[in-house]
């Protein structure tokens, strides 16, 4: 049986059910697996490999390497309440990484559930590295004259990649009718 709001073959559970949904499941942890491992990839390459010694590395005129470590959560924010509190900090975050790979599992759309994935798999990148060693490793910097947007990482780009992917797959895709009739009011009334 499939969904009423999907035709067959969208990647939906078929009445077999199983074998779907195990296919769609691989598919939310290897992307997810995918996005952690970029980010955990391209972090040890900065921090082993390129800033050996740190320094700030122009790339293009707008885009810079910087290494830079956060302890707060996004842009810097909430640093100084956050030292105090790392492992609670680490399992919340790890805790919405699998809310998010649930998520996923249930979601109508593909783009959503590849989106959710990559937001899981992000996460997961920098709730490891606040785990690993106290702070997320950041290190791509974009500017325009003398004005930075606040240092990030492969995490927060698959994360942000993921975002759009779910606001494609919720608005680009029109949801087909579920068959329902739409509730009149009698005649006469309003």
């Amino acid at each position: 049986m499939t969904r009423p709001d999907h035709a067959a073959g969208e990647g939906c559970l078929t009445s077999n059910g199983r074998d779907s949904l195990r296919g769609r499941v691989l598919i939310i942890v290897a992307v997810a697996t995918a996005a952690f491992v970029l980010d955990q990839a391209t972090k040890w390459l900065v921090l082993h490999v390129v800033m050996r010694p740190p320094r700030v590395i122009e790339v293009l005129p707008v885009f810079n390497l910087t290494l830079g470590f956060n302890t707060g959560v996004s842009f810097g924010l909430f640093s100084d309440t956050l030292d105090d509190w790392v492992g609670a900090f680490t399992l919340f975050k790890f805790a919405v990484a699998a809310g998010l790979m649930a998520w996923a599992v249930v979601a109508l759309h593909p783009c959503e559930r590849i989106g959710l994935s990559l937001i899981s798999g992000g996460a997961m990148g920098n709730a490891f590295d606040r785990w690993r060693q106290g702070a997320v490793t950041d290190f791509l910097d974009l500017h325009w004259g003398g004005w930075h947007f606040p240092t990030f990482n492969m995490a927060d780009v698959v994360i942000t990649f993921g975002v759009l992917l779910i606001l494609l797959g919720v608005f680009s895709v029109p949801r087909k009718p579920t068959g329902e009739a739409i509730p009149t009011l009698p005649e006469g009334r309003s």
